[in-house]
């Protein structure tokens, strides 16, 4: 029997010179930094607007209280460097599109064409996975955390006077957690895309899955119960839309 033989029209690598793949890594460089620059300025331009949507969950608690609902800052310039930090974030993030869509340009040469196809719905969806996470998070879940803390200080009996700086890291950070929590559907669908867990194991797992997610949020949030449930659950259903994609797109027999 004859080895079977790598289809030549499924592979697509351009044949360049060293100088010439460095140049053109310098190119896309460019482009991503200029597309970088252009989404920093917009965001600087949306810095306030920014700043209050970080911070409209604990203002609402607070002014429900009857309380001041002014973030406070320990140093006169802490406000600008804020403003600042929070600015380039936002403009990474309104850049990120363009950013990856060049390195997406500078490697695609280097993969085979079923790879490709791949990547071009793999990505766009993470992006929107990821998206959703964070609205999720700010509009659903961050409210009942800032209520939890803030209603728990005064059953303390000890006044909230929150640092800008340190809300806007505690928010950014779940903000992350739950974008990245929000991937489970595409990372179940590429383990059984990628044949390293059958649909049958990741049935099998599936008990697994909300106790195991009650662990993660536990590591990865507060030690608030309220934003732990607020991810585990989401994160359980889903990994049932990740099972239910195998189903929906199911991969190919391999080839005798």
């Amino acid at each position: 029997m004859t080895p079977a033989r790598r289809d030549d029209s499924d592979i697509e690598t351009a044949r360049m010179p060293l100088g010439e793949h460095l140049e053109e890594l310098r190119r896309r460089l460019a482009y991503a930094l200029i597309g970088l620059l252009v989404g920093t300025g917009i965001a600087l331009a949306l810095g306030k607007t920014l700043i209050d949507a970080l911070a409209l969950s604990y203002t609402r608690v607070m002014e429900q209280a009857g309380q001041d609902p002014r973030l406070a800052v320990p140093q006169v310039v802490t406000g600008f460097t804020t403003y600042l930090g929070v600015s380039m974030v936002a403009g990474f993030v309104i850049a990120s599109p363009w950013i990856l869509y060049q390195m997406w340009r500078f490697i695609a040469d280097g993969l085979y064409r079923h790879e490709r196809r791949m990547a071009m719905a793999a990505v766009p969806f993470s992006v929107i996975l990821f998206a959703g996470g964070v609205a999720f998070f700010l509009l659903v879940a961050a409210m009942p955390l800032m209520q939890f803390f803030i209603g728990f200080n005064r059953w303390m009996g000890v006044r909230s006077v929150i640092m800008l700086g340190d809300h806007i890291r505690f928010i950014t950070r779940l903000m992350l957690v739950f974008g990245l929590a929000f991937q489970t559907p595409l990372v179940v669908y590429v383990l059984y895309r990628t044949g390293i867990a059958s649909r049958q194991g990741l049935h099998r797992y599936r008990r697994h899955v909300v106790v195991g997610s009650l662990v993660v949020a536990a590591v990865a949030t507060s030690p608030s119960i309220v934003d732990q449930v607020a991810l585990a659950i989401p994160v359980w259903l889903l990994y049932e839309l990740g099972l239910l994609m195998t189903y929906v797109f199911p991969r190919r027999a391999p080839r005798d």
